[in-house]
């Protein structure tokens, strides 16, 4: 059946999907991978491939599989515009689909609780089989198998993902790997357009990271009460502690967060963006509700809350997108593939942090509308989330890593206790005692910027009122004038001016200070690569060259101070 939309009708194609398209029907090949940052239209370059392919003879049928129930309905009215018509409440009782139907949309979960009624399917006709999110295909040894066991049949494959890497060495099916000089093997993409090549071409926005640090007290099971601040170099548990304590509704944290956040959201719909939206992304169902809660109570605004669990759980995301409101609450529901292009600001309020995770998550906010949209994203001020912020736009492969045969037994153990399935509840036994948040640093194009602030001071508003509409470039001169404003201020001795200040100011200890000033050097490290184009790894070395001293992970704090002095004076 040959779609019904003439050829004339169909969308626009992207630079980087009419090259990817070309390559596809030059190759010719049975299974293809295309590698797109999420909001660079993936979906569009599948369904134009599939109506190439239907439209001359070479298959009679498409099936789409998708990761979620949600993406079900999404895709199937993607493909409508090209006029292929799926069936996206395919059952698999149903065993066939309806005559006037060019194909189905599937779930991985669906797949894997019965691969023989698809391989059937499969061989009944000459089927294109499209991959949405391939990664997922290895999440459960039953998918993986019930995808190959359904699918090896195929006439084509086209696999598809945002995110070409996983957080385990589970191999992708029907995806090639090289071999590297180490052993390991490495994915290969027959196309890639990645985040960075999409900042360039203006097809995704840019993303600004507000980094909150502060303090967290709690109380152990064992009764011991602990007090530390977040984002000090601590241990892997005191991290994971501070953190919950941190995203725990009954502190103080999480509240001047929303806060903030809304504040930033209200800026943008006041400043040229007039329907931005917001989502706050929680670690479990529980949380999600008290974060609408709380949302309410120190704003008076409501929220959409979507539980994966909850009936029509779809339908509240797509009113939600395209609707005026300005707050979502999910837990799992708005992942990878779901397309709310307003959302404009995010709360990252989740112990997630997985490359994987973290990846699929900021990518619900780059999807750009209009030039000069910047997306805002609150964040727990922790090294795994920060080096992931720094490194958003570097382009992963799915690396399987060679076995060995001195691997410790008891890292083994780790990993295979381990739950995979990010984004499950908080949990543990404890009592959080006291929290409270400030601004630490603005993260933008893998730069730091900004000395901290409390939440509720007159500079942190400076930076949540930053304008809504800016070129990239525009974005990093602002931050960088706040920045200068900043420590001429803390170089003249002014206090800062806040809502809630406190009636002492605890003396810093040594790892505090050297925590601080690294900050501080590198945001002047990525003040001077802006500005002169140069790596910041160069400068960097440059600063050693001319100072001496080891790496500043390694550096005292007089070294700090003095290479700090150093890039001032350049």
């Amino acid at each position: 059946m040959i779609p019904a939309a003439p050829p004339e009708t169909l969308p626009s194609l992207r630079v980087w999907q009419r090259k990817a398209m070309v390559a596809y029907h030059r190759g010719q090949s049975r299974d293809f991978l295309a590698v797109a940052t999420p909001g660079a239209g993936k979906t569009t370059f599948a369904l134009r491939i599939a109506y190439d392919l239907l439209a001359d003879g070479t298959v009679d049928t498409v099936t789409v599989v998708a990761p979620t129930e949600h993406l079900k309905a999404q895709w199937a009215g993607a493909a409508a515009r090209f006029g292929i018509q799926l069936d996206p409440a395919f059952r698999n009782a149903d065993v066939h689909s309806a005559a006037d139907y060019h194909g189905v949309v599937l779930t991985y979960a669906q797949i894997g609780a019965d691969p023989a009624v698809h391989r059937r399917r499969t061989l009944a006709r000459r089927t294109l089989v499209i991959l949405d999110e391939i990664h997922h295909a290895g999440d459960a040894r039953s998918w993986g198998d019930g995808v190959k066991t359904a699918f090896d049949e195929a006439e084509r494959r086209l696999a598809l993902t945002g995110t070409p890497f996983r957080s385990d060495d589970n191999p992708i099916p029907f995806v090639e790997y090289e071999q590297e000089a180490d052993g390991a093997m490495r994915s290969r993409a027959d196309a890639l357009y990645g985040y960075r090549d999409a900042l360039a071409d203006g097809v995704v926005r840019p993303v600004m990271f507000m980094a909150y640090s502060g303090q967290a007290k709690w109380r152990t099971s064992a009764g011991d009460e602990l007090a530390v601040r977040l984002g000090q170099p601590l241990t892997k548990d005191l991290t994971s502690q501070a953190w919950r304590t941190a995203l725990d509704p009954e502190g103080e944290w999480i509240k001047q967060v929303i806060r903030a956040a809304d504040r930033r959201l209200s800026s943008l719909r006041s400043a040229g963006i007039p329907d931005a939206g917001g989502l706050i992304i929680a670690s479990d169902q529980n949380s999600a509700r008290a974060y609408a809660g709380i949302l309410k109570r120190v704003t008076g605004k409501s929220a959409t809350i979507v539980l994966s669990d909850d009936a029509g759980s779809s339908d509240k995301i797509a009113k939600f997108a395209e609707s005026q409101e300005e707050w979502l609450v999910a837990v799992r529901m708005v992942s990878e593939g779901v397309d709310i292009p307003r959302l404009a600001v995010g709360v990252y309020a989740t112990n997630a942090h997985t490359p994987l995770y973290f990846a699929q998550a900021i990518g619900r906010f780059v999807r750009s509308r209009r030039p000069g949209e910047t997306a805002s994203v609150f964040l727990p001020s922790v090294i795994p989330l920060l080096s992931l912020a720094e490194n958003l736009e570097a382009d992963r492969d799915h690396v399987i890593k060679p076995k060995s045969q001195d691997e410790d037994p008891e890292l083994l153990l780790e990993q295979a206790q381990r739950v995979l399935n990010e984004g499950t509840e908080l949990g543990g036994q404890r009592e959080t005692l006291e929290s409270n948040a400030e601004l630490d640093q603005v993260i933008f194009d893998g730069g730091s910027f900004g000395l901290p602030v409390e939440a509720g001071s007159a500079e942190e508003q400076e930076y949540l009122g930053l304008p809504g509409l800016l070129t990239q470039e525009q974005v990093h001169l602002l931050l960088q004038k706040r920045q200068r404003e900043q420590m001429a201020k803390q170089k003249s001795g002014a206090r800062t001016e806040t809502v809630e200040r406190p009636q002492t100011e605890p003396a810093m200890t040594n790892a505090q200070k050297r925590l601080k000033l690294r900050k501080q050097l590198n945001a002047l490290v990525g003040a001077r690569s802006f500005a002169t184009n140069e790596p910041h790894g160069k400068i960097h070395a440059k600063l050693r060259s001319t100072c001496g001293g080891p790496p500043s992970a390694q550096a005292t704090i007089e070294q700090l101070e003095e290479r700090i002095a150093v890039i001032r004076s350049w």
